[in-house]
Formats: structure tokens, C-alpha cells, sequence
């Protein structure tokens, strides 16, 4: 019966664990909660800024907008336009927003605005696209690709070392005949990404143009810079079109892709496109607070960061109290330290968070020994149990007073905290101690006494720690963890550490 029971507690204790841990890893990996105190996040502000001169007739205008952005998720998106009819939708090439307004005139200016800020779950498209079919090309311009293709692929053994291999040709200062050919006169990025994707088509490997720009704070005027995307049959892989080199840039935010412009427009002219960029720092609380808003709704009201900052602020302290249980229930029943009462010691260090802990201790040990004092006097009086208590818990209130107004008079400040101790539980301390110092002796008093003090100081240390008190509130789900060490150290039947030198005898013969 007692294995079963044993049992029973070691997979309750492992199905609490599991339960915690994943609740704590979904809300750290995909909600983004931190798991450290006081970790600054960036956030970016992105601007795309459209001007032009509308016409007197409808105007309709389309502009690539961020979609699937490796590396990065959106927090926010604005659409800023007077007048103006705002549709989002997905596209071939990514997402795309349409503005349009049946009747405008003269000088125009639309914006959208997205905050974006990183984000490790967020990968490229993982669907395989399907092989693409050979572009035809006019001559001369077909005879030069299939040439170049066959000269690169002799050179390279899968489409990773085929794409470098084609781009190193691309590139080279010194361009042959075929190059130069297929590039013309005075190539740029976009065109050499172009050419690109047309020979690697040739050469049956799927290819995408990408078109994004670099999030470095304070830009006014950003470019957008050219990319390429190949898929080696398992995953893509991202290319610099002009160095060749393989992977995508840490603060690449990617916009659109395909071969369309970024923008079009039916109605207007002189159409011009600036992108603006600039960084900020955000509370990493409040960033994954939005961001479980923005993407769960009703479930984000679920969180402690959905009650009033007051109910958050109470929440923050009793949320530390199983903390210091389990510290209290490890040093008595691990480590055997002798204390007077429980949990009461929990109370005492909650206080120590308010005088710190060496004025705590001087200030709890001064009223304990006062009290202790008037206690044996009342001793005399043969009082019964509860009046008794009372005027134990009447004096501890006179005392707590006296050093209050001795402390302000002596301007020690730290003095005035005092008022912050639990008086029942110091009241019971001293009533406790008389007990114990009547029915064993000072010794095993005393003893008690600084066990009861060094739990309490121990028990505030842990709940004083800042990833304790932050990983608590952030992630109350971690009580699982502490729920489960409870009752593992509640099955526990072995010797005390403290034991093993009262037991030492027992212990050899066990040996023997």
C-alpha cells in the first residue's frame, strides 16, 4: 500500500512537472514572455511614404506590404490615408494593399506604417515548390544561357554550389561574351538577381527574386535591396546576388517577392516611394503582452497582465509565499533545521522585503527578546492560555510602538519599519519560545530561535532574488514546479542532514 502511494506521488509529481514546463515553454517560445528579468527588446518602425499627382478621374493604387518575414513577426500595421479606401490581401508575390478613392486631385500622400520586432518562430514558406519549366529565350540570348548553364553546373554538384558558382560568373569583374550578353550594359543587383533566376530555371531549379530592406535605426531614406531565394529539394536558401554569399542577414526584413514593382497605380503619375526606419526599446513584458493580444484575443485576458496594476501588485507578493513554503519545507525536512512553527517564517521574510534583511533580523531579534522578557513575568501571574496570549500580543503592540517613536527620535529611519512585522506571528514566536525554554531548557530555545531566523533570512533571500520574483509573476504556471517538489519532499522517509551526526551510530551498524 505505501509503494503504491509512492508511486501514486511520483507521477503526480512528474505529470506537474510536465504540465508547468510545457506552459512555461509555450509562453516563453511562441507568446515571447522572457525568462530573465530586465532584457531590453527592439522594436522597428517601418514607413512606406507614397506620393504622386492624382488625376481627375479614380484612382487605385497597389503596394507590396510585408507578409511572410523570416526572422521577424508584425506587432502593429497602420494604413494612413484620407479619403482613401484601404484593402489588404494576399497575393502570388506576398500581401498587398490596395488604396483607392473615386475622385482626387493634385498632390497625393499615402502611408503605411508596420512595428515589427524579431521574432525566432517565424521561418520562410517550408511548401516544395514544383520544378520550373525552361524559359524560352530569343537567339542569340537562348544558345548563351544554355552554354553558361552547362559551364556552371560542370563546375558545382548540387543548387547551393550551382547558385554560388553562378553568381561568382555574374559578378566577375571581367565578364565573357555570354555574360554580358545576358546582363547588357551596366547591370545592376536587380538585374543580375533577375538573370539569375532565369538561368537557374534553365537549369530546373526554383528560384525567387526577393525584394527587402535593412532595419538599422535612424534611416530617412532606406533602399530596398535585392535577394535571392533557391530551393535545394529540402529547403530554400537565401543569396547575396552580388557576393554569393549564402544566408539571410539578421536585420534583413523581407517585403515582397516575385518579379512585379513594388507599387503600381491607375490614375496618377510622378509615383515616388520612400521607406523610413527607426528603432526603439520596449519592455519585453508589454511586447509579448500585445503581441498574445494581437494574435489570441480573449485568451491574452487570461493573464495576470489583464487585472488592475493594484490586484498585479498584491499578486506579486502572494505568488512568492509557496516559494518561501518550499524553501521552509527543504530546510526542515532535508536539512533538519529546528524552528519555531512553519509557514509563519514565510510571514517574517515578506516582512524582511520591506526593512531588508539586516535591519529585519536586528529588529525581530530585539522584540523577540523584550517580549521573551515580559513573557517569563507574566509567567508569575499563573494567567490562563488565551488572556495570556493576549497580553503577550498587547505588549508586542507597545514595543512595536516604542521603537517606532525611538527609532524617528534617533532619526534612524530604518527603525519605523518595524510597524511592517506580522504581531501574531511574533506574538506566537515569544510565546512558543517561552514554552520550549520552560519544557527543554534555554538550549533548545536559543536553538530554535536562530533556526527561526535563519530559515526566515534564507526564505527571503529566494523570494528577494529578481528572476524568482519576475519568473513568478510572469509565469505563475511555475507553482506546478513547486507544487511537485512539495510532494516529493513529503514522501521523503530518509535521514535529515542534520541527523546524519545524531545517527552516525545507527548509520555504521546499517553499514555493518
Amino acid at each position: 500500500m505505501l509503494q503504491n502511494r509512492g508511486t501514486r506521488v511520483l507521477l503526480l509529481s512528474l505529470a506537474l512537472l510536465a504540465i508547468g514546463l510545457a506552459l512555461m515553454a509555450y509562453k516563453w517560445r511562441v507568446l515571447g514572455f522572457p525568462l530573465m528579468p530586465e532584457r531590453q527588446s527592439t522594436v522597428w518602425t517601418v514607413e512606406a511614404a507614397v506620393h504622386f499627382d492624382a488625376g481627375p478621374g479614380p484612382i487605385k493604387l497597389n503596394l507590396y506590404i510585408p507578409g511572410l518575414t523570416p526572422g521577424f513577426a508584425i506587432l502593429d500595421e497602420n494604413f494612413v490615408s484620407r479619403g482613401y479606401g484601404a484593402t489588404p490581401r494576399y497575393v502570388s508575390g506576398g500581401r498587398e494593399l490596395q488604396w483607392a478613392k473615386r475622385r482626387a486631385r493634385g498632390a497625393q500622400s499615402l502611408y503605411y506604417r508596420a512595428v515589427v520586432y524579431r521574432d525566432p518562430t517565424r521561418v520562410e514558406d517550408d511548401t516544395t515548390p514544383p520544378f520550373p519549366s525552361r524559359p524560352v529565350l530569343a537567339e542569340p540570348f537562348g544558345t548563351a544561357a544554355a552554354i553558361l548553364v552547362e559551364e556552371v553546373g560542370s563546375r558545382s554538384a548540387d543548387p547551393a554550389s550551382f547558385t554560388q558558382e553562378l553568381l561568382k560568373r555574374l559578378n566577375r569583374p571581367e565578364r565573357d561574351e555570354n555574360v554580358d550578353l545576358l546582363l547588357g550594359p551596366a547591370p545592376d543587383a536587380v538585374d543580375i538577381a533577375r538573370t539569375a533566376t532565369t538561368l537557374l530555371a534553365s537549369a530546373l531549379i526554383p528560384a525567387r527574386l526577393l525584394r527587402g530592406l535593412y532595419l538599422q535605426d535612424q534611416q530617412r531614406n532606406a533602399q530596398i535591396v535585392p535577394w535571392l531565394m533557391v530551393h535545394d529539394g529540402t529547403r530554400w536558401l537565401y543569396f547575396d546576388p552580388r557576393s554569393g554569399e549564402q544566408g539571410l542577414p539578421d536585420n534583413f526584413l523581407l517585403w515582397w517577392s516575385g518579379p512585379d514593382n513594388l507599387v503600381s497605380i491607375d490614375g496618377g503619375r510622378n509615383l515616388e516611394v520612400r521607406f523610413s526606419v527607426s528603432s526603439s526599446v520596449m519592455d519585453p513584458l508589454a511586447l509579448a503582452q500585445r503581441r498574445s493580444e494581437a494574435h489570441l484575443g480573449p485568451l491574452a485576458q487570461l493573464s495576470l497582465f489583464a487585472l488592475p496594476i493594484q490586484t498585479q501588485a498584491v499578486y506579486s507578493v502572494i505568488l512568492l509565499v509557496p516559494l518561501g513554503a518550499l524553501v521552509v519545507a527543504f530546510l526542515r525536512n532535508m536539512i533538519g533545521v529546528q524552528t519555531f512553527g512553519t509557514f509563519m517564517l514565510v510571514l517574517i521574510a515578506l516582512a524582511f522585503r520591506e526593512t531588508q534583511l539586516l535591519w529585519g533580523i536586528l529588529l525581530f531579534s530585539l522584540l523577540v527578546a523584550l517580549g521573551l522578557g515580559l513573557r517569563f513575568y507574566l509567567e508569575r501571574l499563573h494567567l490562563l492560555a488565551v488572556p495570556r496570549i493576549g497580553a503577550v500580543l498587547t505588549i508586542v503592540v507597545m514595543l512595536m510602538l516604542a521603537v517606532s517613536i525611538l527609532s524617528h527620535r534617533l532619526e534612524l529611519d530604518p527603525g519605523l519599519s518595524v510597524a511592517l512585522f506580522p504581531m501574531v506571528i511574533l506574538a506566537m514566536t515569544i510565546e512558543r519560545m517561552s514554552i520550549v525554554w520552560e519544557e527543554r531548557g534555554a538550549g533548545d530555545a536559543v536553538r530554535q530561535g536562530v533556526g527561526s531566523l535563519l530559515v526566515a533570512a534564507l526564505c527571503y533571500l529566494a523570494m528577494d532574488l529578481r528572476w524568482s520574483r519576475h519568473l513568478v509573476f510572469v509565469f505563475p504556471e511555475s507553482l506546478l514546479l513547486i507544487l511537485a517538489a512539495m510532494l516529493l519532499i513529503g514522501r521523503y522517509t530518509g535521514y535529515r542532514l542534520l541527523e546524519l551526526r545524531r545517527f552516525r551510530e545507527f548509520l555504521r551498524l546499517e553499514q555493518d
